[in-house]
């Protein structure tokens, strides 16, 4: 421990005290004992202020990190892309002018450490590390950004031998912003609260963010619960360079609660995935020794080893764990503003700016001090996944959605960012009741270096060392995008049935069969897509109707319940532009319609009641109430992919008449409505509206009377025994922390429509449980006995969860009302059962008196 201080000391200086009436100068920040470049320009030279006098604002971080490129000879600066909000994401590339000569084959020799059958053809004692720097996912935790202004200037302008030596042994990608919108709705929110005479006051209004707060990202998405699905193009930019890198340390600067301290990993041993190699541990375990001693140096309080975890592999401390390298998560206290009161003191920004800092620093030097250590576990890793994949029963999995190919290409997009090896099978492969060909299925080999990433992504676990997780516990892919997949063992899988490897796939396109017609054209509501045809549909006018029976149409072609049948007569269009729409859908949204020249088919005809006519969808989905998360996922799924607009809907508005507007009300939490305000929003669903609650938003619909819903509770034993140090953990442990369950669906309920397979799974977080109702048409989702397909749940909670609804639909009035105890559309990456939303959304008024009873 003594020869690592005085290393990190090598980077760092003495302690400076906290005064919350000065404004902090440069040096309060930077290490004393070395040379600064005086022709390297300062922050404050270029943004106009010191570092934690004012929140950076992205704009001016981003002119600082291009200013400072062009002055600096040991900087490389890119542009990897763009936010939703049009904002530049930034890489810079810190390493030694040697270096950056040749950085293009630095680059590509790092990579081929990752190639068992080529890394020992290079020297890792003559090569660098490669430590990603990644600052403020979560963009109101800010003094990671702040941070990363000092780091670059550090590392631009520092001058000595140990700045020499460790420019030289290392290469550092310096991610300033992983966040840029998030991060400058934030710095806008606290600059425009701050006061000359800064309050410290945690009731100021300056720490209380309005809804939904500068966390999540423009669709108020956790960025960083991203890295493994890369659903957000902020995600998919920063995941590309990873890839070309495969970094040996990534670093993620985060903040928690004002009264804490500082964390950094590891974190609870008993709770690190298993497919981590306990070497990772030991690592991250001597790296932390290096941050001690920074914090040491500098008076900081911290702790490790408790309250966070390395499981979940798409938060960015767990991600390079999977990929051959160290992923390290800090939490500074934060002030969440300029300064606040805390049980520590006052916490001033700039204070938590220099943690930030002072362990940005000590990476550097775990990176240079640890150089062949990193690198020989990157060339181990990958070695030893080869070896483990021999070992394993599993050889290969492959996967389809037979009816829907649209689900399976975006996995494959997903296998492809983190470029993982898959094929087209070169023939038809028969595995018990299902058939994979070549042209709709894919296949991904086990034995190649990314073996622990496909186990991580493909398994079911169901068995834990620890009961408690700080984020998910279970996520298994294709049950995610309900696709038909099988493992396939060595008695069913041979290199030979390896077909065409896929680099990038191609989105598949439908056709129109038959040609133009004069009577009508029909699609099934399989597709993924088929709810943003219907929607571009009714826009232009189109009238469309939906089929609650199956019928027979031409060739013998059965056409499944929920089929969308487009008449062509007394439409205000042409036959021959109409036939274009079909034509334009069958190619954008990857449908087969089928020209129907007949209303007499097998089954009812086309003239029948079996066809109900489908009302454009008016949507708003209520903000400043319930999950902001959830809410941004419904914003993200109806804006981005099923091309819908959609309304936000302030809470306190739902008390108002202009919610006659709307046909369909969506809402993820409890609505903070008076009694005038519920007795609005109930006239407003008796009078034929559909509100749709999902999450926690079910219970507050019962107890509202807006449902008739019966909530399960569940009973937990042994509390009795459970000792006072003990209370908090055995409540989280009767918590559903997130896994893959499975339901079985009633395929003749407009709420299916579009499914084909009697179960469905499905992804559950949280104790929200409904009795299920005896009318089995008010159930079209119930669990199965026994649900848990992937993650972990209590003994008590798997007992109860068996046969409760995962949706009840209630009648109210001629309105409904659909409770979705499950969230649809988690994470963006859940594609199975964003069907069911769409469903609610289409075909709410759909359901029968009856049926919703």
């Amino acid at each position: 421990m003594k020869k690592i201080t005085v290393l990190v000391l090598c980077f760092l200086s003495l302690v400076t005290t906290l005064n919350v009436a000065a404004q902090e100068t440069l040096s309060y920040y930077l290490p004393n004992h070395v040379t600064y470049n005086p022709d390297i320009p300062t922050p404050e030279s270029v943004i106009g202020h010191q570092v934690g006098e004012w929140h950076i604002t992205h704009d001016k971080l981003v002119y600082y990190m291009k200013t400072l490129a062009k002055a600096s000879e040991r900087i490389d600066f890119e542009v990897i892309g763009t936010s939703h909000e049009g904002r530049e994401q930034l890489l810079l590339t810190v390493t030694h002018p040697d270096n950056l000569a040749g950085i293009e084959k630095i680059r590509s020799d790092h990579s081929w450490l990752t190639y068992p059958n080529e890394a020992d053809k290079f020297d890792i004692t003559k090569m660098p590390s490669v430590a990603y720097m990644g600052f403020s996912i979560h963009g109101n935790e800010p003094s990671g950004s702040n941070a990363a202004l000092l780091m670059a200037y550090y590392m631009a302008a520092a001058e000595g031998p140990e700045i020499d030596k460790a420019l030289r042994q290392t290469v550092v990608l310096l991610d300033p912003s992983f966040n840029p919108d998030g991060l400058n709705r934030f710095a806008t929110w606290a600059n425009m609260h701050k006061s000359k005479n800064i309050s410290t006051d945690p009731m100021d209004r300056e720490y209380d963010e309005v809804w939904p707060g500068g966390r999540t990202n423009h669709y108020w998405f956790d960025l960083n619960r991203d890295w493994l699905p890369v659903q957000q193009p902020e995600s998919q930019n920063r995941i590309k360079q990873y890839h070309l890198w495969k970094p040996n340390i990534l670093t993620d600067h985060h903040e928690m609660g004002t009264n804490s301290t500082f964390f950094f990993q590891p974190g609870v041993p008993e709770r690190t995935h298993p497919l981590t190699p306990p070497v990772n541990q030991e690592l991250t375990e001597k790296i932390g020794t290096f941050h001690a001693a920074a914090l040491d140096s500098i008076g900081s309080l911290y702790y490790t080893k408790e309250g966070y975890d390395d499981f979940y592999y798409g938060k960015g401390s767990t991600f390079p764990d999977i990929n051959g390298g160290m992923g390290i998560l800090f939490e500074q206290a934060s002030s969440r503003g300029h300064a606040q009161e805390s049980v520590n003191g006052v916490l001033t920004f700039p204070f938590t700016i220099k943690n930030q800092f002072t362990t940005a620093l000590s990476t550097w030097a775990a990176a240079v001090n640890m150089r062949e250590e990193l690198l020989q576990h990157q060339k181990d890793f990958y070695k030893n996944a080869l070896k483990e994949a021999d070992s394993d029963d599993i050889k290969a999995y492959v996967f389809k959605a037979e009816k829907d190919p649209a689900r399976s290409f975006h996995l494959a997009e997903i296998l492809a960012q983190q470029e993982i090896d898959f094929y087209r099978p070169s023939r038809e492969i028969k595995l018990e009741d299902e058939s994979y060909k070549p042209e709709n299925s894919y296949i991904i080999p086990l034995k190649q270096r990314n073996y622990k990433l496909v186990k991580a992504m493909f398994e079911q676990r169901t068995a834990f060392q620890d009961s408690l997780f700080y984020d998910i516990s279970g996520w298994t892919y294709p049950m995610a995008f309900n696709l038909e997949y099988k493992s396939m063992t060595n008695r069913e899988y041979g290199r030979g049935q390896l077909g065409e490897k896929v680099e990038q796939p191609t989105f598949p396109k439908g056709q129109v069969y038959g040609g133009l017609s004069k009577y009508a054209y029909a699609f099934e509501w399989h597709g993924y897509y088929a709810p943003r045809a219907a929607y571009q549909l009714l826009e232009k006018g189109i009238r469309i109707k939906v089929a609650t029976g199956k019928f027979i149409g031409p060739g013998e072609k059965e056409f499944d319940r929920g089929t969308i049948l487009i008449p062509v007569k007394g439409q205000e269009m042409s036959e021959y532009d109409l036939f274009q729409e079909m034509l334009r859908i069958s190619q954008e949204d990857g449908l087969d319609v089928h020209a129907l020249n007949t209303g007499l088919t097998g089954g009812v005809s086309l003239g029948s009641n079996s066809f109900s006519n489908i009302e454009k969808p008016k949507i708003a989905f209520v903000v400043e109430a319930g999950s902001s998360y959830d809410a941004g996922e419904i914003w993200h799924l109806l804006d981005t992919r099923m091309d819908m607009p959609i309304t936000k809907l302030p809470a306190s508005r739902l008390s108002g008449s202009g919610i006659d507007r709307y046909n369909t009300l969506i809402i993820t939490g409890s609505m903070p409505l008076n009694e005038n305000g519920l007795n609005n929003l109930k006239d407003w669903v008796r009078n034929g509206g559909v509100l749709i609650g999902t999450g926690s938003a079910v219970s507050w619909m019962a107890r509202s009377g807006l449902s008739n819903l019966e909530m399960v509770n569940v009973e937990y034993p042994g509390a009795e025994e459970v000792s006072y140090d003990e209370i908090s953990n055995y409540s989280r442990g009767q918590y559903i922390p997130g896994g893959v369950y499975m339901a079985k669906l009633e395929l003749s309920h407009p709420m299916t429509f579009g499914y084909y397979k009697e179960e469905l799974p499905t992804f559950r977080r949280g104790n929200v449980m409904i009795e299920a109702s005896e009318n089995k048409f008010s159930n079209p989702m119930v669990y199965v006995e026994k649900p848990l397909r992937s993650g972990w749940i209590s003994d008590a909670n798997h007992k109860a969860l068996g046969g409760t609804s995962v949706i009840r639909v209630s009648g109210f009035g001629r309105g409904r009302v659909v409770s979705m105890t499950d969230n649809p559309n988690f994470r963006a990456f859940w594609y199975g059962t964003n069907k069911l939303m769409m469903n609610a959304i289409f075909f709410g008024k759909t359901v029968s008196g009856y049926s919703a009873r």
